[in-house]
């Protein structure tokens, strides 16, 4: 996630307060995923960016997880997500979104 990303999340968080606030994640591979994931929750790892060492606990979600697709409108998934749902490895990037949530998420 990109420092100018994590800023934008940090500050919704300090506006909104972390049980109001939800990232959702379009991350083509789940490692580069779960990383995106590691920093909206736990810090930014590499301690490079406003979340580092920022532990915001905040609820996180990929598009094409099946809990994200059931909660928006079917042809608004289809027409945005659905193409690429069809190439990515759902199952890997689920994994890794539901150990990163296990881990970090306090909301």
């Amino acid at each position: 996630m990109d420092l100018e990303n994590q800023k934008r999340v940090k500050d919704y968080t300090e506006q909104y307060g972390g049980e109001n606030v939800v990232v959702v994640l379009g991350a083509a591979e789940a490692e580069a995923a779960g990383l995106a994931a590691e920093t909206v929750t736990n810090g930014d790892p590499t301690y490079a960016g406003p979340l580092a060492g920022v532990q915001l606990g905040l609820r996180v979600f990929h598009a094409v997880e099946p809990s994200f697709k059931e909660a928006v409108d079917a042809e608004a998934f289809d027409e945005q997500i659905g193409m690429m749902e069809m190439v990515l490895d759902v199952d890997a990037i689920v994994t890794e979104m539901t150990n990163m949530r296990n881990e970090f998420t306090k909301y």
